[in-house]
């Protein structure tokens, strides 16, 4: 392994997204303020400077021209990539926890806690033309959750932007018809709150990572659970190769408890897994904390790891990870 020591929040990493290319990290954090890094060497390229709380998620487009971001500031913010200038501003009634573009690049979703005596809300925003008026004007579609159906803690957008697979703090995960406006399905397999959700290379599954201390592998339209990954601590990311039948999770204890436990008691590691098996067959050190978000290359030849320590970590497999697979 080759790490790359990306420094420059100040606070703990909450999200971290690679663009299609791959050639840029995005990552978000509670420091208000989302980076943009060249993934080759680490470069910072710049900021994007409009929060004023905890920012909790970051997306960008297919054509890696426009980034969305969420906070806990109650906004919604849709940037120009290149100039980092903000393109429109959404105030929402509460906290945005989840931000994703759609495939086609022609919507957005972001969604909303229950706090402040409001439920937790899901939205849908037309983004092809973004101008000042986007935060005064009326959404495309908008889900409530009602009381039996606790807040999104992390989404996806399903196959052909017709549907969106919700993640919940109960640990249910649910998909939603678009067009119906209606829920189609859900299971309730993760005993504990959904924590990350990514979606497989080619869409046909997806993974989950929960603080039950487990991730699980689902199939995006029946959402049959099809894999446990199994560890001792909550998993709070976790990453599916696009190159090899591997999975990559990360976690470790709760925040709140690190200052309590060593590193090794603590459970930093990046941990991967047999796709198939779901066997453990390697670990990486490298954090001072919990891991909170993790990504890999589009290459599948790297991966990002993003910390409670505020560290953003590249790391490269070397050769024998590649030889290994020959065998």
């Amino acid at each position: 392994m080759k790490p790359l020591m990306l420094q420059g929040h100040v606070r703990a990493i909450t999200q971290i997204k690679y663009n299609r290319e791959g050639d840029l990290i995005f990552s978000s954090a509670k420091d208000s303020s989302p980076s943009v890094w060249y993934s080759l060497n680490g470069e910072r390229l710049g900021t994007y400077n409009g929060h004023i709380g905890a920012v909790w998620c970051v997306d960008v487009d297919w054509t890696t021209t426009r980034l969305i971001t969420g906070a806990g500031d109650m906004k919604t913010f849709l940037w120009d990539v290149e100039t980092g200038k903000a393109l429109g501003t959404i105030p929402c009634v509460s906290p945005v926890r989840t931000c994703n573009f759609s495939y086609s690049g022609n919507q957005a979703s972001y969604s909303t806690d229950r706090s402040m005596q409001q439920q937790s809300e899901l939205f849908i925003i037309d983004v092809r033309n973004i101008d000042s008026s986007i935060g005064s004007a009326d959404p495309v579609l908008k889900l409530t959750m009602g009381e039996q159906q606790s807040k999104i803690t992390s989404m996806l957008w399903g196959a052909l932007d017709e549907t969106v697979i919700t993640g919940h703090e109960n640990g249910s995960i649910r998909i939603w018809d678009l067009r119906a406006v209606k829920e189609l399905n859900s299971v309730n397999d993760h005993t504990a709150s959904i924590t990350d959700m990514q979606m497989s290379h080619d869409g046909t599954m997806f993974i989950s990572s929960s603080k039950d201390t487990t991730a699980k592998l689902f199939d995006s339209e029946s959402l049959v659970c099809l894999k446990t990954y199994k560890t001792e601590r909550p998993v709070n990311s976790a990453a599916i190769s696009p190159l090899y039948e591997h999975v990559a999770l990360g976690g470790g204890q709760d925040a709140m408890e690190v200052t309590t436990t060593s590193t090794q008691a603590g459970k930093f590691d990046s941990r991967f897994f047999h796709l198939v098996y779901e066997e453990e067959f390697a670990r990486v050190k490298g954090h001072f904390g919990p891991i909170n978000s993790l990504a890999f290359h589009p290459d599948g030849k790297s991966f990002t790891t993003g910390g409670e320590d505020g560290f953003v970590r590249v790391q490269v497999f070397d050769s024998s990870y590649f030889e290994f697979q020959l065998e």
